[in-house]
């Protein structure tokens, strides 16, 4: 008698052959009548599911964030007080490349967060950089049809790329980021977290404030440049799945210092710059980091494919004390993020164990795709809809937010009015030492190989535009790679 469980059909029914197919006779053909088989196909059939549009490719593990700073008089959030310990799920991605992409690619970086708070799941979604590409959300799937593959040739265009990039000034601050060193970690512990848009806080009394999130890593900076990067995928397109995962498993946890910036909300309406416009970043200066905490991965999922892979992250997903902000891609990530959860996972994919609050959960949403819970939160069945008169949930108006004070009259209004494109990324250009200037334009130029010579001669005035060295530095860095092309490929040109 074995001590292995009897395997069994999804049913439960006892498999008592698993490796013959039934056929009527040794060489006849299979009979429809053989469940087991069909069960076995149907099952291997839908074992994939669509990828993420973007952020695709992924990886993620388990964690706690430690809360060691009092913020408690610009929030209520209770996973936010000193001492408050709450688990978490993070996942980082690469924007552009797909589910099999190597990992060590130049691209920004996804860094979400799921924190498992006793108010509810409280998704903070940002990326390795403080600010994006575009500030709003009407050019966000025309930009990331710029990163995706053409239509017709099914290969990644350098010049759809830089033609979008060329016509689009905001994304220069996020050009520089990714095309400078650090625009290529060596592995996700090596890179700092940004929450990215301006969020807000809230407290007892009703005041807001608007925040951004920082992470600092623990682990120090370090980068690839393009050719350590190319020898890497050579010998492995897992990169940072063996980085992550096998540094958890020695025992040696990622660590981030949680800083937040805040600014009263009055503020809003005196600085110089939109503090809603993720193109930007806020001077520390003038609004000094606050250290909070501590984020610690310390547990490996143990299903890639249902911890990692399902894991779903909005930006909808707040708890009291935490709120939005007049940020227009931030608006529109709140629908967006949701409805492609609904698409890719089902109606109800916030009842996937990785998904599912930790805290009672009360709702009347019923019926659909995944309803494997039988449509009724209530806790009484009499009780599916609202208002009624059976003990069902209601409403808190204890944990209504404060109303923004931030309007105006509704209009399409040209989001490049009254910003400057130019300042910020010219800052940041003016930190860069001279060998980091020297392996920006060297990327930059190797990104524009074969892009055509208006458009990178418009992206080059964007760059003057930035610094003067800036454009001249790009402009020589292409000069000299064509000059160190081998004369066939000079010919074939």
């Amino acid at each position: 008698m074995s001590d292995k469980p009897t395997m069994t059909t999804s049913a439960g029914a006892a498999v008592p052959d698993n490796q013959n197919s039934i056929t009527a006779g040794p060489r006849g053909p299979v009979l429809m009548q053989d469940y087991q088989l069909v069960e076995k196909l149907a099952h291997q059939n839908r074992e994939r599911i669509p990828e993420r549009v973007v952020h695709a490719k992924g990886w993620g593990a388990f964690g706690t964030l430690k809360i060691t700073g009092d913020i408690t008089s610009y929030t209520r959030a209770k996973a936010l007080r000193p001492g408050a310990e709450t688990p978490l799920i993070l996942r980082f991605s690469t924007v552009a490349g797909e589910l099999g992409a190597a990992d060590a690619e130049r691209d920004v970086r996804g860094f979400a967060i799921k924190f498992y708070t006793e108010e509810g799941n409280w998704d903070l979604v940002g990326n390795n950089t403080p600010v994006f590409f575009v500030r709003d959300p009407l050019k966000f799937p025309d930009f990331i049809h710029t990163q995706k593959r053409h239509p017709k040739t099914n290969l990644r265009s350098a010049t759809a790329m830089w033609d979008f990039w060329s016509l689009s000034p905001e994304s220069l601050h996020q050009v520089t980021i990714l095309m400078s060193d650090r625009g290529l970690p060596v592995a996700p512990m090596f890179m700092n977290g940004y929450g990215s848009h301006t969020y807000s806080f809230w407290n007892d009394n009703g005041e807001r404030f608007w925040v951004k999130f920082h992470f600092k890593t623990q682990q120090g900076h370090k980068f690839y440049t393009n050719a350590e990067a190319e020898k890497v995928i050579g010998q492995t397109r897992e990169s940072y799945q063996e980085e992550l995962f096998g540094a958890i498993e020695r025992g040696d946890y990622p660590k981030w210092t949680v800083q937040v910036q805040i600014m009263p909300e009055a503020d809003a309406e005196k600085t110089s710059y939109n503090p809603f416009d993720l193109t930007k970043v806020w001077p520390h200066g003038d609004y000094p980091p606050i250290e909070i905490g501590v984020l610690e991965l310390n547990r490996n999922p143990e299903n890639y494919f249902s911890e990692i892979e399902q894991v779903a992250f909005s930006p909808s997903n707040i708890v009291p004390g935490i709120g939005h902000s007049p940020d227009k891609m931030l608006q529109a990530r709140v629908f967006s993020y949701a409805d492609a959860h609904r698409y890719r996972l089902g109606t109800h994919y916030e009842t996937l164990p990785v998904n599912a609050p930790r805290c009672p959960v009360h709702h009347y949403h019923r019926d659909g795709q995944m309803n494997f819970y039988g449509g009724i939160k209530t806790g009484n069945p009499d009780a599916y809809y609202e208002p009624n008169s059976f003990d069902g949930p209601v409403e808190d108006k204890s944990v209504q937010e404060p109303p923004l004070k931030v309007s105006g009259d509704v209009d399409r209004y040209n989001h490049r009015d009254g910003n400057d494109d130019f300042g910020q990324p010219r800052a940041l250009f003016n930190l860069f030492d001279e060998g980091q200037k020297k392996r920006l334009f060297a990327n930059i130029a190797a990104a524009m190989d074969g892009v055509p010579a208006e458009i990178i001669e418009r992206q080059c005035k964007l760059f003057d535009q930035v610094h003067a060295e800036y454009g001249a530095g790009v402009r020589a860095a292409i000069a000299t790679g064509k000059q160190q092309k081998p004369a066939s490929v000079s010919a074939a040109e």
